[in-house]
């Protein structure tokens, strides 16, 4: 018997052992499964091989960005959509490993060339904090690309659904907007807007709010392109922005938003985070931190583990990334100096966000293969996709916090939150 028929034989003995619910589709053409519904292709027979070689969830998404494997008649969403029927664990131990163990060796001493990997993950990804180069992995990929799935105004964050029918486009709009509610921004005010990306919350506040912004970022394709669009809306009298690092700015500010970069941070980093924000805001002034943690486990270990899933994510995505919990936050909010006043939870708001960018995606896939290559184009989904399950099965949070400096007397805050949902 060839060494592909074996391959196919522990394929099919796994997957019939196993019955995931959905329909598995071999190198030879073979489909095995229901006869509707999505289907997996397995491209390579050499799958065997690296399952064996590295059973782990790095060699599965190199398959997934190599397309050793794929889908068909569906996508990665109708995957998670499917009912459980039993744990794996279990089905594992049921599996035939005699027969498995019989075929094995054929495969393995006749394996063929490895298909060819693009190394998509980030230099010293597991280095706690993000310097520029670990964000330009990330965020210098290409302006076009981004515009392939984020809304009109380029705004890479979690949107804010007053209704979850809403498009991408009204969600930002809208989170924008709640933002500088919560900030209660005024005219002529000075706001500093901490990794502004392309600088959409600075055209909003100061457009709708007259504030005078200064924004900060270690991108420079989007300080490029956000200096295109102060200039065409005619605000760069009124808009600043300079790659730099928070750490190495001056001044003071009368608000600061921060919204989705303190995950780069890295943990060692978020005490001198924390005392720059206290030095560069006004007495009475307004801070939002808006940015995703993970759940507290009861204890520091069990907390700060970093899981398979997580360890993907930084390597591929995120370089240097670390997420603490909203305890963290909090403690280390008042630790330095701050008093807390709005703690607001948008996981399924990210969940929503996360799924419209992946199925806008999906949609113009054509396109950012053309822009950036298959290879990327593939992780890119994968994670956008994998992002909004995770906040859909409440593995991570979002949150927005609102909080002034520590001082006695009134806070200058309204005395109720009414204002904030006219």
């Amino acid at each position: 018997m060839e060494a592909a028929d074996r391959a196919a034989r522990i394929v099919r003995t796994v997957i019939e052992t196993l019955k995931p619910g959905f329909a598995v589709k071999l190198w030879n053409g073979e489909r095995i499964g229901p006869a509707t519904g999505p289907v997996v292709t397995i491209n390579d027979q050499d799958i065997v091989w690296q399952v064996m070689r590295r059973p782990n969830l790095s060699t599965l998404i190199e398959m997934w960005i190599s397309k050793t494997i794929d889908v068909e008649d569906g996508s990665l969403f109708d995957f998670y959509a499917l009912p459980a029927h039993g744990k794996l664990r279990t089905k594992l131990k049921s599996l035939p490993k005699l027969a498995v163990l019989r075929d094995l060796p054929a495969v393995l001493f006749s394996r063929k060339q490895m298909t060819a990997r693009t190394d998509l993950s980030g230099r010293n990804p597991f280095v706690s904090g993000s310097n520029r180069q670990a964000i330009q992995h990330h965020y210098d990929i290409s302006n076009a690309f981004y515009r392939l799935f984020l809304d009109e105004r380029m705004v890479y964050s979690c949107g804010y659904f007053t209704d979850f029918a809403n498009g991408i486009d009204q969600a930002q709009k809208d989170k924008l907007d709640h933002i500088c509610r919560k900030l209660r921004l005024k005219p002529g005010e000075r706001l500093l807007d901490i990794g502004c990306g392309w600088g959409a919350m600075l055209i909003h506040a100061a457009k709708n709010y007259g504030v005078v912004g200064h924004g900060v970022s270690l991108s420079e394709a989007q300080t490029e392109l956000a200096r295109e669009r102060f200039r065409a809306e005619g605000l760069e009298g009124r808009i600043t922005i300079e790659i730099k690092s928070y750490a190495e700015l001056s001044g003071s500010f009368d608000k600061i938003s921060s919204i989705g970069m303190f995950e780069h941070l890295g943990l060692a980093n978020h005490a001198a985070y924390f005392s720059t924000i206290h030095r560069l805001l006004k007495p009475g002034g307004i801070y939002l931190h808006h940015a995703i943690t993970r759940r507290d486990k009861g204890s520091v270990k069990k907390t700060l583990r970093k899981g398979p899933e997580f360890k993907a994510l930084i390597k591929y995505i995120f370089p240097g990334g670390e997420l603490d919990t909203i305890g963290m936050t909090l403690g280390n909010l008042e630790a330095h100096g701050f008093l807390v006043y709005d703690v607001e939870n948008l996981r399924e708001h990210y969940a929503r966000t996360c799924r419209l960018w992946a199925e806008r995606l999906h949609a113009r896939f054509d396109e950012a293969i053309a822009e950036v290559g298959e290879a990327k184009a593939r992780l890119w989904l994968l994670y956008l996709t994998g992002c909004s399950i995770t906040f859909e099965r409440a593995s991570a949070q979002i949150f927005q916090t609102v909080v002034t400096k520590r001082a006695r007397g009134p806070s200058g805050l309204p005395p109720t939150r009414a204002d904030l949902y006219r």
